[in-house]
């Protein structure tokens, strides 16, 4: 992933106090603050979690945080069980895994940490696709397709072989873009080359010509000298548009334009040096989530995620109290 730039790096830690502010209260020293926090999940939260984690260690070495990638899926299985501290997602937390949750007793505060744009890339080859629309995606990647060329999407495109490369089925990825592509009802094909290590998609798509995959904005932008990134028609305003912070923030990278979060488990939150990684995170997750390519959130989404901490305000705001899911930008979700 991207490195952080060395000057930024040192501003960051120096804006660390050397006493932490706990947000239910007391202080702990910089010096003496010890323990474990465990984190899991999604491979596009990942890096933002990362750099954090490791900033955190500049201040704080004592405290040993471990920070794994099984997909957002994969990371709410073990969090709703107990076994983290903090879930990594990039998506909000399903019905059914927040009814597993309190079946087993936890509680969790939603944290939004940034603005994601999935990326559809392919191999720099191809130089015939020049956009794709969501009608075009659909022949590629439902089940059941019988695409196997390019041409078989447009007869203006060559014969050449498409190749797909996915994120797994537990990532919040493949779960967003299934959404998007196949609604509710609707199955991804199967015969493509996944992996939940988005930079193993990476190297597959930039050794064939034929290629086309998806992942994170952050590992686009990371290796957007190996690859190209298709512009996607806005299906509102039925203009191409391509990835890029500024159609993210303001959502006409459409649709595919999304929140990233993390999940954080209430009684941990009782532990210092949780609660003290999730000040760190909300004091300097903005910044770093922009370093490793990422695009921050508003602030009003940030104050937002401060109170519900503040305030142990448990749940998620994604799904209604009949626990039917709650469409809408972030910023109407957490005014």
């Amino acid at each position: 992933m991207k490195m952080i730039d060395p000057i930024k790096r040192s501003v960051v830690a120096a804006g660390a106090a050397a006493a932490i502010a706990m947000p239910f209260g007391g202080v702990a020293s910089a010096n003496n603050l010890s323990g474990k926090v465990v984190v899991d999940g999604s491979s596009t939260v990942y890096p933002i979690t990362e750099a954090v984690a490791e900033e955190f260690n500049g201040e704080h070495p004592n405290v040993r945080i471990t920070v794994g990638i099984s997909g957002t899926g994969g990371g709410f299985k073990r969090f709703t069980k107990g076994e983290t501290d903090i879930s990594d997602a990039s998506r909000p937390i399903k019905a059914k895994e927040a009814k597993a949750a309190k079946e087993n007793g936890i509680e969790f505060i939603e944290i939004p940490v940034a603005y994601d744009g999935l990326t559809i890339v392919v191999n720099n080859a191809n130089d015939w696709a020049k956009s794709l629309t969501v009608d075009d995606l659909k022949k590629i990647f439902l089940d059941g397709s019988d695409v196997k060329t390019w041409k078989d999407v447009n007869p203006a495109w060559p014969a050449t072989p498409i190749s797909i490369y996915a994120p797994g089925t537990d990532s919040g990825t493949f779960d967003y873009f299934k959404e998007v592509v196949a609604g509710k009802k609707g199955a991804i094909r199967s015969d493509m080359s996944v992996s939940e290590d988005d930079n193993v998609l990476v190297r597959g798509v930039t050794g064939d010509k034929g290629a086309i995959g998806f992942f994170g904005c952050a590992y686009y932008f990371e290796n957007e000298d190996k690859l190209k990134a298709m512009p996607i028609v806005n299906p509102e305003t039925g203009k191409a548009v391509s990835p890029t912070p500024e159609t993210i923030e303001n959502g006409t990278y459409a649709p595919f334009s999304r929140p990233l979060f993390i999940y954080v488990n209430a009684e941990s939150l009782s532990r210092p040096e949780v609660a003290s990684f999730v000040d760190f995170y909300f004091a300097n997750g903005p910044e770093l989530a922009e370093e490793v390519g990422y695009v921050r959130l508003p602030n009003s989404v940030y104050s937002a995620g401060k109170r519900n901490v503040a305030n142990r305000k448990t749940g998620t705001q994604y799904l209604d109290a009949n626990g039917e899911k709650v469409h809408g930008p972030v910023t109407k979700v957490y005014k």
